[in-house]
């Protein structure tokens, strides 16, 4: 997709657009969990009707999620840190912070205690991510990425989803959708590098990044493209329609990649149709006051647009 296309496919949208702050989804994730929270919309540009908007929804609300976001963030800036020194660091109560480090199947993931009892983050929370490639199927800078051969690329993804427990069978096309997420991949920066120049290819890229939702439940995001300081979440179907399940499906990895990325990164959801073609709306979430876009493979960079701004108006 040309500059120029880019930049025709965002005539005629509306003004208004949402732009996601860090927590924006926690009702999504206390949806399946009980208690009320508090989403607001803030929209950029000028749409003074819906700008600044709250609302109370009744959900379920997990014990720690804001507990387990600030916990992690300070394990992972440490070299080694004990939970009473969390605690204090965070003026928390000591035994809060234990059932956080005991009880949250994500921290005893992202964390590790060693025999003097201090706790460890396997993942950095700044860039570069040392430590995503041990929970992705395939992890390397966008300059790493482009040059790989499409079976060299296929057959270090096999290998890191085998390493990470990633299930391969492909009765459904999984690998077909591997292939095709890594199409519309060397697509985007194609656009991002007529765009941006070089400096993107110092981004991050993660495919198949594993989050473990409970004990027994794994759950795998498909594409992250990690910038500066934002993570965008792009889950892709092979569908030129919305679904509103998908939908969900393309929220519901914000509050754990919330947890994994610490409070200096953004992060953002996609949904990504790709057998649609100029396709770029938003889409509820849902039943929530809330919104996310969805885009066809060749409007993508559109969305990058949007919350990185290489286009003016």
């Amino acid at each position: 997709m040309a500059v120029g296309a880019a930049g025709a496919g965002r005539q005629g949208k509306e003004s208004a657009v949402l732009f996601f702050r860090k927590g924006v989804f926690k009702d999504l994730f206390f949806l399946y969990n009980g208690e009320k929270s508090t989403l607001r919309r803030v929209f950029r540009r000028e749409d003074t009707e819906l700008r600044n908007r709250e609302v109370t929804k009744k959900a379920m609300k997990p014990l720690s999620e804001e507990l387990e976001r600030r916990v992690c963030a300070v394990i992972c800036r440490s070299g080694g840190i004990r939970a009473r020194e969390i605690a204090k660091e965070l003026s928390l109560d000591h035994a809060a912070v234990n059932r956080v480090l005991y009880r949250s199947p994500l921290l005893r993931e992202l964390c590790w205690q060693d025999r003097e009892y201090r706790w460890h983050g396997i993942l950095r929370q700044a860039r570069p991510h040392s430590g995503l490639q041990e929970f992705s199927g395939y992890y390397g800078l966008v300059r790493e990425f482009l040059p790989l051969s499409e079976e060299a690329w296929m057959e270090k993804l096999r290998e890191g989803c085998r390493n990470i427990g990633r299930n391969l069978n492909d009765t459904r096309g999984l690998l077909h959708s591997f292939r095709d997420a890594r199409e519309q991949m060397h697509r985007l920066f194609g656009d991002l590098r007529d765009m941006l120049g070089d400096g993107c290819l110092d981004w991050e890229l993660a495919f198949e990044l594993r989050l473990k939702r409970a004990r027994h439940v794994r759950i795998y995001a498909d594409v992250l493209v990690i910038s500066e300081d934002r993570v965008f979440s792009l889950e892709f179907k092979m569908k030129d329609r919305i679904d509103p399940e998908e939908v969900l499906q393309a929220a519901k990895y914000t509050p754990y990649l919330e947890i994994m990325f610490g409070p200096e990164y953004e992060v953002i959801p996609v949904l990504v149709l790709t057998r649609a073609a100029e396709l770029f709306q938003y889409a509820d979430i849902g039943t929530m006051d809330a919104i996310l876009p969805v885009c066809s493979g060749d409007m993508l960079f559109n969305v990058f647009n949007e919350y990185l701004g290489f286009l003016k108006e």
